[in-house]
């Protein structure tokens, strides 16, 4: 289905103001030929004034006003004529209606967060097509990584109507059809990477282990989901502006488990971190002392200088030092 523009139609004003005067030029004519059927005369001033107020709000069906970021589809006997997206007062054949098959659905997203009854009330009102930039908050899903693990992730996905026919017509709801396509890419995307980097796994396909985690790699993932939402709505008409992840996390079964993977992980790493540097300080110390010639150790009292000052640098409390006032042997 092609998208038609309809220009060149902004005669509302000029049709709303011949429909005024026509209707009071019949107000005026009933008067008169009221009088002139009471003197005997032709009454067919009066039957023709009564004709055009019975029929004349006729035309006013067909005065369409379109504000900036808006559209309007219009079908004639069921077939499409074209679309309303230029601002302006329009007239247009009285008898076209409009479509907007989810003018009444209510999504979790801007310019949808109204309570209920205020939706409907706007759609009976107004069939007109939205072509701002909203945002779709779906709900968090909860899904396999790569690992098998369940993780719990949501996104906000910014998105507009580009091609008002094929939104309309090629699709049953289009709102609809958005979010069941943004849950779908969103699992074919999550399923593809581990939520922390995991060794020998391959994200991108290339056969090559790499380093790609939902939690490492968040922008990454974001662009994946938005091309993949975008090749699955092309045909509904709807670009995708930008795909965000708002929520990442275990799922609550094996969050706990995780989270002490993740305390084990630290401690470890901040002990070796610890070891390391009281090696490195130990080293720096018999250096300095044998450079210095202050005392000249043996190896066994190196060895317990040694013992001493790793208890000392790799303790989790602070040494309570023993003097020693009498010989070093």
């Amino acid at each position: 289905m092609e998208e038609k523009v309809i220009k060149g139609k902004k005669n509302g004003m000029l049709v709303l103001l011949f429909s005024l005067l026509l209707y009071a030029a019949a107000i005026a004519g009933i008067f008169v030929g009221g009088f002139m059927a009471e003197e005997g005369k032709n009454p067919a001033l009066l039957i023709v004034s009564i004709v055009v107020i019975c029929v004349g709000w006729i035309l006013w069906p067909g005065l369409k006003v379109i504000r900036p970021q808006e559209a309007l589809v219009l079908t004639l006997f069921g077939k499409y004529i074209g679309t309303l997206k230029e601002p302006g007062f329009y007239f247009v054949n009285p008898f076209c209606s409009s479509v907007n098959p989810a003018a009444r659905t209510r999504l979790n997203q801007s310019g949808d967060v109204r309570d209920k009854g205020e939706v409907q009330a706007m759609a009976a009102a107004s069939m007109k097509i939205s072509l701002k930039i909203m945002t779709l908050n779906n709900n968090r899903q909860k899904i396999n990584d790569c690992l098998g693990n369940p993780v719990e992730i949501g996104i906000a996905v910014t998105w507009r109507i580009t091609d008002t026919a094929k939104a309309v017509f090629n699709v049953d709801n289009y709102k609809e059809f958005l979010s069941l396509q943004c849950d779908s890419a969103l699992r074919n995307i999550v399923r593809i990477y581990p939520y922390d980097v995991a060794p020998n796994v391959d994200t991108t396909g290339d056969g090559i282990a790499d380093e790609g985690s939902l939690r490492g790699s968040s922008e990454t993932v974001a662009g994946r989901i938005k091309e993949e939402i975008q090749k699955r709505v092309d045909e509904a008409g709807i670009e995708i502006v930008e795909a965000r992840i708002t929520y990442l996390a275990y799922a609550p079964e094996i969050a706990a488990v995780m989270l002490q993977r993740q305390q084990a992980s630290a401690i470890i790493d901040a002990r070796k971190m610890i070891v390391d540097g009281a090696v490195g300080m130990v080293e720096m110390a018999l250096e300095r002392l044998n450079e210095k010639d202050i005392v000249a150790l043996d190896e066994e009292r190196k060895a317990a200088m040694v013992s001493n000052l790793l208890v000392v640098l790799c303790g989790n409390h602070d040494a309570q030092p023993v003097v020693n006032s009498g010989s070093l042997y």
